[in-house]
């Protein structure tokens, strides 16, 4: 599984286009804010996820922020960034590469040398080894990844710092810490197999977590999973451990365990402000799967009502849901599958079919563009990209591209080596546990 080299330039996917439009009174449809027409830079200094964001997503304190973009570039056309971020790439030459994550911009993946999910764009940045910078256009906690993977002589690069991920920090690592010694009260010490080689609880944490997160996994013998793999990571800690917990997303590892037969009553719920995460200690010992209380909130936003009308509408409909869905929508659906899956799935398709995607809408779009012999659509009909995402903008790749041409590394993303060590750990682990060689969709329903 690599990150795809890309090589068309379209503006036909455009959901930045669209959502300008519909501001403007031109267009149709609707979006969930008026603020996604503004410039990220209207935001970067306010606490916050930014424009499109959940009113319950409540951004940690420390969380970084961007300061402040120069002018020229927040005042600069589209067509002007367009021009001084392909200039400043053919001056750098092989002395940098972008990578840009599915759910970009169309306006930003545009320019990027490899386009992929978190995963396989972190693996794009471990096998260029010459490049002195990696600018990765997604957000934080992906950089971190990359920073992690590549040469310590190697720069990875975040043009804005305000682009993080309201689900990685649905799982601070003092949080995680304090969950580890409440279970550890209950358990007895979490190091020791007992008789049959096997300790009480393995960590797993998705790739859409910090550092130290992918440290603390590293440091209590578990391991990283991505929405590909994560059966077969879920099988390798089930042959290590009683019971895995599970974080930070709770519909990802419940929809997981639960096509591995896992019934959803061993599979209690942990909030962090709660004592013993709010479940009782028969609850615990009884578990297979201790679910974090986290979510994406791009992916909640999807529904069985949404699917409902979807096949009212167009009759043979195949719906297809990313697995951070609640597991009502990926009960619902056809199939339910990863970024690269959903991707696949279409491209494969021979005759002329009707997609329904349960995913973020600037993929999407991209996939109805790439694929005109195919009707794509979105499952959710209002325009809300994923905030933080959307926080990337032509503006900064141009800003940071132009700085490196300039001889100066700006917005350097760095893991301290204390984090480092142990969570390359846990992501070779992770690297280790390869699916099959053609994996189906783990959830897949008859229709």
């Amino acid at each position: 599984m690599s990150a795809t080299p890309l090589t068309l330039t379209r503006a036909a996917a455009s959901v930045d286009r669209e959502v300008q439009a519909i501001v403007a009174g031109s267009g149709t449809g609707s979006t969930c804010t008026t603020d996604l027409a503004a410039g990220p830079w209207d935001f970067d200094t306010r606490p916050g996820y930014g424009p499109g964001s959940s009113m319950g997503d409540v951004i940690p304190a420390g969380a970084p922020r961007q300061g402040e973009l120069p002018r020229e570039y927040r005042e600069a056309s589209d067509a002007e960034l367009s021009d001084r971020i392909v200039a400043a790439k053919q001056t750098l030459g092989g002395r940098v590469v972008v990578l840009g994550h599915f759910y970009q911009r169309d306006e930003v993946v545009q320019h990027a040398d490899y386009v992929g999910d978190s995963f396989q764009l972190a693996n794009a940045a471990k096998a260029h080894t010459d490049a002195e910078a990696i600018v990765f256009c997604g957000v934080h906690f992906m950089a971190e990844t990359a920073d992690l993977l590549s040469g310590a002589d190697q720069a990875v690069i975040l043009p804005n710092l305000a682009a993080g991920c309201s689900m990685a920090d649905m799982a601070s690592i003092d949080e995680v810490e304090e969950c580890w010694e409440q279970l550890e009260e209950l358990y007895g010490d979490l190091d020791t197999p007992d008789a049959d080689g096997l300790v009480p609880v393995v960590p797993v944490t998705y790739m859409n977590s910090s550092a130290a997160i992918k440290g603390f996994v590293g440091r209590h013998g578990g391991i990283v999973c991505t929405s590909s793999n994560a059966r077969t990571v879920l099988e390798w800690a089930f042959q290590r451990g009683r019971r895995v917990l599970f974080f930070p997303d709770q519909h990802l590892g419940r929809n997981t365990a639960k096509a591995m037969g896992v019934p959803l009553e061993q599979m209690p719920m942990w909030n962090p402000r709660r004592e013993l995460g709010g479940a009782t200690e028969e609850q615990l010992q009884d578990a297979r799967v201790i679910l974090w209380h986290g979510f994406c909130s791009v992916h909640r936003r999807f529904s069985v009502a949404q699917i409902d009308q979807a096949r009212a509408e167009h009759p043979g409909v195949r719906v297809i849901v990313h697995p951070e869905c609640p597991a009502e929508v990926v009960d619902a659906a056809d199939e339910a599958g990863s970024t690269d899956y959903i991707r696949k799935a279409i491209a494969a398709a021979t005759d002329p079919t009707v997609f329904a995607i349960g995913t973020e809408v600037n993929l999407v779009k991209r996939l109805a563009a790439e694929y005109p012999q195919h009707t794509v659509f979105c499952l959710d009909p209002v325009i809300c990209p994923c905030s933080t995402m959307y926080r990337i903008h032509p503006g900064y790749l141009a800003w940071v591209l132009e700085r490196l041409v300039a001889g100066e590394v700006v917005n350097r993303i760095q893991v301290p080596a204390d984090v480092a060590d142990p969570a390359r750990v846990s992501l070779e682990r992770m690297l280790a546990a390869k699916p099959p060689a053609a994996p189906s969709a783990a959830w897949e329903h008859a229709s």
